[in-house]
């Protein structure tokens, strides 16, 4: 009867610690996969600032600047800029300060997702 137990929490921890290793490589990949930058995430130098929160207000007729990045993925600097409806434009900006294109998000797009078909891009 005594090797009936022991059988048992043997075999339990096992399992558990199968689950446990499981969950943890779980999480790491779901991290992994997120996509989320955040901590690279570098503002626009103050020196530079002035001039491209003007040029991305000036591109989306107004609002209010509310976050900036210097060398993103897509462009020099990125300028995200909330208008009075809630909705936010990302605008790309090259290194003359030049709009290289701009994505919207609607005031109901909570997740993030810029997966409208509002993306301008330039050739100009």
């Amino acid at each position: 009867m005594n090797i009936k137990i022991r059988s048992r929490k043997i075999l339990l921890g096992v399992v558990g610690g199968v689950a446990v290793i499981a969950l943890a490589a779980g999480g790491s990949a779901y991290a992994l996969a997120s996509g989320d930058d955040d901590d690279t995430d570098r503002p626009i130098p103050a020196a530079d600032l002035e001039q491209a929160e003007q040029a991305a207000l000036a591109e989306t007729g107004g609002g209010k600047v509310t976050d900036t990045e210097v060398d993103d993925e897509e462009s020099k600097y990125e300028v995200e800029v909330t208008l009075e409806d809630g909705s936010q434009v990302d605008v790309q900006l090259d290194e003359d300060f030049q709009v290289v294109s701009t994505e919207t998000d609607g005031p109901d797009d909570d997740n993030g997702d810029r997966d409208d078909d509002s993306d301008e891009d330039r050739d100009d």
